[in-house]
């Protein structure tokens, strides 16, 4: 049975309530919008759903247990709403502040951050450089007072909505392929430029963009940590990262599962419902003990990231096998679903464009493997059989 207190109990009842009334009937025009209305960050901000975990003197609860955010997560896919990328900016983004920001940093950008006022966003990914980070093209030099940036950024979400962008770039002239420095670019500055807000075959209600840094003046007070050190800032975050896709895909997946098996107890089939078929029940019953496994590891994960022993390897397993999963049941959601699961108007046809995403961001599937591969074979490696 799944640990959660009675306060994060009432915390899911309260959000779920929220989505259903205030969240989910936006979804279809924010869909056609092709953006999420900037408004329901402030929404949620004002209820103290954006960010659980910063200190009271910032605007948030000061508890990081990060079963809020699985809470959040959860309830979010479950509603229909996974397109709303509210925990890109307060799980994912903002704690770069809590980690290596000044105290004049927190006090400048997290209370504005926690009412949803300020939205936030993560620039790492270019054109030529996705999962290998060294690759950035994207410059700094130092100017004495501040830095200038120069670089473009492609693929970032919430990219039209971000007031605050933390984004990485390369030294210049430094000796290692890895020296690079986290800024806060913050909209308005001059040389900062957005593209158009990018089509993709599915998320359609979030937005993504490209980004333009053209001779960017960057204040010192706006880096973050000591500059030199981004790209290991960066690796720090990457688990936390990798276990909120993981539990992103997961409750997907069951979405997927349950919107499925109504629909084929429904589907009548050579006379009697198509769930009557033992193919479909193999095949259910195949998705459900995995899902149920997945459920099982994730919330173990969960329990090791509060614990704070989460280990680069055990978020990359979550994050892959939570991704493959995820596209096996919205595949066979479709296959089941027949010709009706082609059109938009089932919610599986939604689902399974959105899924085929998360076996590339935030680290593809092979990117994946590679990181447990070298673990496998590596003198860290414990085997059962010592």
């Amino acid at each position: 049975m799944r640990s959660f207190s009675e306060e994060q109990n009432l915390f899911r009842d309260t959000y779920r309530r929220f989505l259903a009334d205030e969240v989910a009937p936006h979804m279809p025009e924010w869909r056609k919008a092709g953006i999420v209305d900037r408004k329901i960050f402030a929404r949620a901000g004002e209820l103290g759903f954006l960010m659980i975990w910063p200190d009271e003197k910032y605007g948030g609860i000061g508890d990081a247990d990060f079963r809020f955010e699985q809470i959040i997560i959860e309830e979010t896919v479950r509603a229909g709403c996974g397109e709303w990328y509210n925990t890109l900016h307060s799980r994912l983004v903002g704690p770069y502040f809590q980690r290596f920001g000044s105290e004049e940093q927190r006090e400048r950008f997290l209370p504005k951050c926690v009412s949803g006022e300020t939205i936030l966003a993560v620039a790492m990914t270019e054109p030529n450089a996705g999962s290998d980070l060294a690759g950035m093209r994207s410059t700094v030099v130092d100017e004495g007072d501040h830095f200038v940036l120069n670089g473009s950024k492609t693929y970032i979400s919430n990219g039209i909505n971000a007031d605050v962008v933390v984004t990485a770039a390369k030294m210049h002239g430094a000796d290692s392929r890895h020296a690079m420095v986290l800024l806060v670019v913050e909209r308005g500055m001059a040389g900062f430029e957005r593209g158009s807000n990018l089509e993709k075959i599915g998320l359609h209600a979030q937005d993504t963009a490209e980004l333009f840094f053209n001779d960017v003046k960057v204040p010192k007070g706006n880096v973050l940590g000591e500059p030199g050190k981004g790209f290991y800032y960066l690796m720090e975050g990457l688990a936390e990262e990798r276990l909120i896709a993981a539990c992103g895909y997961l409750a997907t997946s069951r979405r997927a599962f349950d919107v499925t098996r109504e629909f084929v107890m429904n589907r009548q089939l050579f006379g009697k419902p198509l769930s009557d078929q033992q193919n479909t029940q193999f095949r259910m019953a195949e998705m459900d003990a995995e899902i149920d496994m997945l459920q099982v590891f994730v919330d173990h994960c969960v329990s090791e990231h509060n614990a704070g022993r989460l280990t680069a390897n055990l978020a990359a397993k979550a994050k892959m096998l939570g991704s493959e999963i995820e596209w096996r049941m919205a595949d066979l959601g479709l296959q089941l679903h027949g010709g009706a699961g082609y059109m938009q108007e089932y919610e599986i046809s939604r689902i399974f464009t959105d899924a085929r995403m998360s076996r590339i961001y935030a680290g593809s599937s092979e990117v994946m493997r590679l990181i447990i591969g070298r673990d496998v074979f590596s003198d860290r490696y414990s085997s059962f059989l010592e």
